[in-house]
């Protein structure tokens, strides 16, 4: 009886940020055949968690029959270098120092893996699913816990000669600044990522006087501070103005230098709306150079956030050479 090789129509995204490790079976056309997730731990031990994930990984392939359907892997990670495989000195993880996550996981699986920060995935993702299908020119700014963004030219990823392209977050928009986790100073993160807006708020409370919905948190976050804008609390408020303000200028600088079609925002704190959108959207007219002034189209993405990372990282599995030590 002749055997006939199954065609490899799925692959496998995962995405580990600082709360929960996500991973789905996604078919070719984007759609999500099973999904499940876990903490992310914040111990060191990277053995214990590689080896659990990919337990994890296999358990749910063989639960959706997939064994002879999955192709590949793709994974994104904050600070991962696609280059290379490795997550690299990442500020906001607990694993320090260069982590050959790719070929850690391929070893375990079996499989061919492929590794890319947030950005990345997600630029591959809103280039196939989302708000960029159909461009060639676009950037991809993701704003959540840090601040990254990924380049796409001539409808291909800008990588740069080492693939660290795109690292808008830690270019340098105040000289002696705030201290940001990559250590260096004056970082656009640490102004218009979550804890840059949290010590801005924090700031502007011991500033003045003036009451606040802010001052009654406990743990005060992002989330808490756009809740306190749709009250109308004037600190709150400023506390965006003032986000929206830098984010623009940072923007601006970007967009003059690479003249895109469109910036597309996602990560949780672009879903903040006008109370960081309006600001935003003033200060880049304001500081972009004229001639593409009102030329640059700046939209929130349009895919969900609970599917996007995983999404970009099924994309960005179709992209590595087939590998497998079964079939």
């Amino acid at each position: 009886m002749e055997y006939t090789k199954k065609v490899k129509s799925r692959v496998v995204g995962v995405d580990i940020s600082i709360e929960a490790t996500t991973y789905a079976i996604v078919d070719v056309r984007g759609n999500i055949i099973a999904q499940e997730s876990f903490p992310t731990p914040l111990s060191d031990n990277l053995d214990v968690y590689i080896s659990e994930l990919c337990e994890r990984i296999m358990r749910l392939i063989a639960e959706n029959d997939s064994l002879e359907l999955v192709r590949s892997v793709g994974v994104c990670c904050s600070s991962s270098n696609y280059e290379t495989g490795c997550i690299e000195n990442a500020p906001n993880l607990p694993w320090k120092g260069i982590v050959p996550l790719a070929a850690m996981m391929r070893d375990r699986l079996g499989l061919a893996v492929a590794l890319a920060n947030n950005s990345q995935c997600i630029a591959l993702g809103e280039q196939s699913f989302g708000s960029a299908h159909g461009m060639k020119d676009f950037v991809i700014i993701t704003i959540g816990h840090g601040l990254g963004s990924c380049i796409f030219s001539n409808g291909k990823m800008h990588l740069g000669n080492k693939g660290f392209a795109g690292e808008v977050g830690h270019t340098c928009v105040v000289p002696n600044g705030r201290e940001c986790g990559c250590g260096r100073h004056g970082c656009l993160e640490a102004y218009c990522a979550d804890k840059g807006i949290v010590r801005t708020a924090l700031e502007l409370m011991e500033e003045c006087n003036e009451p606040s919905l802010m001052r009654q948190e406990t743990k005060l976050t992002s989330k808490k501070v756009v809740e306190c804008c749709e009250q109308g609390d004037a600190l709150a408020i400023e506390t965006f103005r003032r986000t929206g303000d830098m984010l623009g200028i940072g923007l601006a600088n970007y967009a003059s230098m690479l003249n895109p079609e469109a910036i597309i925002l996602t990560g949780g704190i672009s879903r903040a709306g006008k109370w960081l959108l309006e600001p935003m959207e003033q200060s880049f007219e304001e500081h972009v150079f004229r001639n593409i002034q009102g030329k640059t189209k700046i939209v929130v993405s349009s895919l969900k956030d609970s599917e996007l990372d995983v999404l970009g990282a099924s994309v960005l599995a179709w992209t590595v050479k087939e590998y497998s030590l079964f079939l």
